[in-house]
């Protein structure tokens, strides 16, 4: 069916414009009625040439979606239908591909399905956890509660997410510099100092020697080193892909000195803070432990939470299968001890997720003031001490003459 661009005036004489979906324009005119909207204009929308592209069309952003749920909030609040709250949202949208998400979620809630049932069908923009807490929401008639939770939860989500993805992007950064700036000299530089060294004629120092056989090396078997880094980068992704390779993988990065702790307190706040979220919108305990396993981001932490969803299912309580995990700190699963008697599990949730979000902060604080002077230092010796063995002939020669 053709869409159509509309706009008009409300009951409060407030001007409106939106985008509808219709057989003709007398269609339109007839659900404008309805919305007690009167028409001032109704045209055809020109098709778009590239709307099929997939990759021309902008993305849904993260962003995108807390706004939504902003804006969605308010107007439930106020008291709005969500169909004329979707009607909006949609004609003040300016990504075209959310703006054409919304109208087909509209359209999907206008033919008689649920907004969680609407929202279930993209998956890749509302997962699991954002579509239980709405069919918890609508159930309880608490939806604009529920959205206000939502936003709350995906800024703090987010925040969490670029701390951990900022205190690990300068170190691999420093790293591949240095990789790059040692090849050069090494493929580039070493070269034209060997050439100058075999006219002196004698014998060189053990460093300078050990550098020109690792040129040679690299200059000889260059397209080998290619092949092989390819190679293990395509053999680690096969493998890490696996159940086996993934779960050791992750199980490592937990168990490593300073980024394990990091991740630890991470996981330890998502576990929490996506835990209270859901508790305290109304999501059966199981059914919030099946979700928060899939959205965790470690085989291992994935692993011990299922552990305990099954001991759960079983009538113990949290706490005690969460401390026979080991993953999860003493101090955790005590705090929980204390909310599940006490009969505020949720809120205990929040306040461990409050607590450990803190000590995120201050660990990443910690870890970029001590990882730059680290790599500073390791470039140094590293490019450093090819420099100075092949200036150690030049030195030698200096001090024979």
């Amino acid at each position: 069916m053709p869409v159509f661009q509309w706009e008009g005036k409300d009951r409060s004489n407030q001007l409106q414009k939106g985008e509808m979906e219709a057989a003709n324009e007398q269609a339109v005119r007839s659900m404008l009625a309805r919305q007690q909207i009167k028409p001032d204009k109704i045209k055809k929308k020109p098709k778009d040439l590239f709307e099929n592209v997939a990759f021309l069309q902008p993305k849904v952003q993260h962003h995108d979606i807390i706004i939504f749920c902003r804006q969605f909030s308010t107007m439930i609040d106020a008291g709005l239908p969500i169909i004329q709250c979707l009607d909006i949202l949609q004609a003040q949208q300016d990504n075209k591909s959310f703006k054409k998400m919304l109208h087909e979620i509209k359209t999907s809630v206008e033919s008689g399905q649920t907004l969680a049932e609407s929202l279930k069908k993209y998956p890749q923009h509302f997962d699991d956890l954002f579509v239980n807490m709405v069919a918890a929401g609508e159930a309880g008639g608490i939806l604009d509660v529920i959205l206000r939770r939502l936003s709350a939860y995906m800024e703090k989500a987010a925040k969490l997410k670029a701390q951990v993805k900022g205190a690990m992007t300068y170190p691999i950064i420093t790293l591949i510099i240095a990789f790059g700036v040692v090849a050069v000299i090494l493929v580039f530089v070493i070269p034209v100092f060997e050439e100058m060294f075999r006219d002196f004629g004698a014998a060189l120092p053990a460093p300078t020697q050990i550098v020109i056989n690792m040129s040679d090396f690299v200059v000889g078997n260059i397209l080998y080193i290619i092949i092989a880094i390819v190679l293990f980068i395509f053999a680690f992704r096969r493998f890490y892909r696996t159940e086996r390779g993934r779960a050791l993988f992750d199980d490592m990065m937990l168990k490593l000195p300073i980024m394990g702790i990091l991740l630890r307190k991470v996981a330890v706040a998502r576990f929490t803070r996506t835990m209270g979220t859901m508790l305290a919108s109304g999501v059966a305990i199981l059914e919030a432990l099946d979700i928060v396993a899939k959205t965790s981001g470690n085989k291992t932490i994935e692993n011990a939470l299922y552990s305990v969803r099954s001991s759960i299912a079983e009538g113990q309580t949290i706490a005690d299968p969460l401390s026979r995990t080991g993953v999860f700190p003493p101090m955790v699963c005590q705090m929980i001890a204390v909310g599940e008697s006490t009969g505020a599990v949720d809120a205990m949730m929040e306040k461990i997720a409050d607590f450990y979000e803190e000590e995120v902060d201050q660990a990443v604080e910690n870890l970029t003031a001590m990882i730059e002077p680290i790599m500073i230092v390791f470039l140094g010796i590293i490019i450093g001490g090819l420099v100075v063995s092949m200036y150690l002939p030049i030195f030698q020669l200096a001090g024979a003459l």
